[in-house]
C-alpha cells in the first residue's frame, strides 16, 4: 500500500491505462471511435490530476507521512515528517532533463519543445539548427547550457524518433485541464464532500465519482471543449493553472 502510493506521487504514467480501464460504455461501444479517449491533452490531465492535484497536495502529503511513519514504525522520525515530506515533493529547481522537472518548470520544457517543432514542420529551420535552438532556449528559460550536450539537450525524449510530433503541448494542456477539474471539484456543491479532507482521509471515492461520471465514461461523445465545459462550466481557462501554481509556491 505504502509504495503505491509513493508510486501515484512519483509516476504519473501509471493513470493512462487508469483513464483507458474505465472508460465504461458497455459493448455497443466497444472498438468504435466513440470509445477512444478525447485526446491525449485529456488523457495527461488524468495523469497530472493525480500526480500533481492530489500527490503533491497538503493534505496528500500529509496522508503519506501517516502511512510512511507507520510502515518503518517511525512516528518521530523527521524524515517522514508532514513538511519535510511536502519540502521534497514540491522543490523547484532548473534542469535540463523534461521528464525530471517540477511542475512549475516543466511547461518551459514543454514550451521550447513545442516551438523548435513547430519552426521544423512549417520549414522555417533544418534539423540541423536544433541543437543550437535548443541551447539558445535552454539559456533563455532556464538560464542552463546545453552546448555539445546532446544527451541532457535535443536527444533526451523519444517523441520526436517516434514521429510524435505535437505531442509535447498535451503536458501542459493536460496540466491546466487538472488544475480545472480539481477547482470544480473544490467550488462545487454538488461534488458533495470536502475535496481536501477526502484527499487527507485516503477515502478518494468521491473523487474517483466526479471523474468517472465527468470524464472518463464521456470518452470522445463529445468535442474536447465541450466534454470540459460541461464537467467544469468553462471551457480550458488557464488562470485555474496558474491560481493552483500561486497557492502552492509563492
Amino acid at each position: 500500500m505504502l509504495f503505491d502510493v509513493f508510486g501515484w506521487v512519483k509516476n504519473r504514467a501509471v493513470f493512462h491505462p487508469t483513464l483507458n480501464l474505465r472508460r465504461i460504455f458497455g459493448k455497443a461501444f466497444a472498438g468504435l471511435p466513440v470509445g477512444e479517449a478525447r485526446s491525449m491533452g485529456i488523457h495527461e490531465s488524468q495523469s497530472l490530476f493525480f500526480e500533481m492535484q492530489i500527490g503533491r497536495s497538503k493534505p496528500f502529503i500529509s496522508h503519506l507521512s501517516r502511512l510512511s511513519a507507520e510502515a518503518f514504525n517511525a512516528h518521530n522520525n523527521p524524515v517522514f515528517a508532514e513538511d519535510n515530506l511536502y519540502k521534497i515533493y514540491t522543490q523547484v529547481e532548473k534542469g535540463f532533463i523534461r521528464v525530471d522537472a517540477d511542475e512549475l518548470t516543466y511547461p518551459a520544457h514543454v514550451i521550447m519543445r513545442y516551438e523548435i517543432e513547430r519552426d521544423l514542420i512549417n520549414g522555417v529551420i533544418e534539423h540541423t539548427d536544433v541543437p543550437a535552438l535548443w541551447d539558445e532556449k535552454m539559456k533563455a528559460a532556464l538560464g542552463i547550457s546545453t552546448k555539445d550536450n546532446y544527451k541532457n539537450g535535443c536527444m533526451q525524449d523519444i517523441h520526436w524518433t517516434d514521429g510524435a510530433f505535437g505531442y509535447f503541448p498535451s503536458y501542459t494542456l493536460g496540466a491546466m485541464y487538472a488544475a480545472q477539474y480539481k477547482a470544480t471539484m473544490t467550488n462545487t456543491v454538488d461534488f458533495g464532500c470536502d475535496f481536501d479532507m477526502a484527499i487527507k482521509s485516503g477515502d478518494l471515492n468521491p473523487i474517483f465519482q466526479w471523474l468517472s461520471d465527468n470524464i472518463w465514461s464521456q470518452a470522445s461523445l463529445h468535442t474536447t471543449d465541450e466534454l470540459v465545459k460541461r464537467a467544469t462550466g468553462e471551457t480550458l481557462n488557464a488562470a485555474h493553472f496558474r491560481k493552483h501554481l500561486e497557492g502552492r509556491y509563492l
